[in-house]
């Protein structure tokens, strides 16, 4: 291959519709859980998000719901992978090797936000949400209302009927129902047997199993680090449990201009993706999670 700028901007083309192509065929799965969020600041706050309005009979003067002033934000973070390509592999026509690392870039891309989601799902039972208490904490408050989102038994029937009532029991500040209807278990590999059971079995040992299709299952290889822990969601809501915050979509990029330092300097072509992004928390109420170390 004559190494010009019309082969280098026709290899270019290629190898970005390698990496278009494979990021359009990832369905990721942090849709599921999360409400994306436009960004366009560096931080962006989340004063509301303590906050459930409710309706009320009109008697009399309307009552203003205030909105409670947390002090919650994201921070947009900064997410690149570069691959270089040497400039002796092109003139030896040994280009065709690199489209699938392009490919498998774009996929990595693609994949990159149920990364961020996973780890802060993992992270749920410390890191801390709008409330100042971890995201999974037995400690939570609405108004004078305490509930808990966190429980520490296996997986089974039992605790997830326990967890689904939990949630459906939740009261508002005022006292009301909030009306939460846990659709969604997330579990690791490990437990996606125990999960199929409790959701997709016609009986349990014998006995008419009555929970069968109340949620969706969704296992995830992203929590195999513990094989232990499950979770529980409400995702049919206004906002679902977690806020994905997009400043910047996933890009592909390249230098290859034979004045660019990497090329003069290296003999090399550097491409590759970049965004910015980040995953948070966002109402306790709509997740319940266990750590799975105790038997119940």
């Amino acid at each position: 291959m004559v190494v010009n700028q019309q082969a280098l901007a026709t290899l270019n083309v290629g190898f970005s519709a390698a990496y278009n192509k494979a990021f359009k065929a990832v369905t990721p799965k942090y849709q599921k859980i999360a409400t994306v969020v436009p960004s366009n600041t560096g931080e962006q706050k989340y004063a509301w998000i303590g906050h459930f309005p409710t309706m009320r009979e009109w008697i009399g003067e309307r009552t203003i719901q205030n909105l409670a002033a947390y002090d919650y934000s994201i921070k947009n973070k900064e997410f690149e992978m570069t691959l270089s390509v040497k400039r002796t592999d092109l003139e030896d026509d040994q280009y065709g090797v690199y489209a699938p690392m392009m490919e498998a870039m774009g996929a990595s891309a693609a994949q990159h936000p149920d990364k961020l989601l996973f780890s802060a799902m993992a992270a749920g039972f410390k890191e801390l949400c709008y409330d100042g208490k971890p995201f999974f904490s037995e400690q939570h408050k609405n108004g004078g209302y305490s509930y808990s989102n966190k429980g520490t038994e296996k997986l089974s029937a039992e605790s997830y009927q326990a967890a689904r009532s939990q949630m459906m029991s939740i009261l508002s500040d005022k006292g009301t129902p909030l009306g939460i209807v846990p659709d969604l278990l997330v579990v690791p590999p490990a437990l996606e047997h125990t999960a199929r059971l409790i959701l997709k079995a016609d009986q349990i040992n014998g006995t008419t199993n009555v929970m069968k299709d109340t949620a969706e299952i969704l296992v995830c290889p992203e929590l195999a680090q513990d094989s232990k822990a499950w979770y529980l969601f409400a995702t049919n809501l206004f906002l679902k449990p977690f806020v994905y915050q997009e400043r910047k979509k996933y890009q592909f990029t390249s230098l290859v201009r034979p004045e660019d330092p990497n090329v003069f300097l290296k003999g090399e072509f550097l491409y590759g993706a970049d965004g910015r992004s980040n995953v948070g928390y966002g109402f306790p109420q709509m997740a319940f999670g266990s750590t799975g170390q105790s038997e119940g």
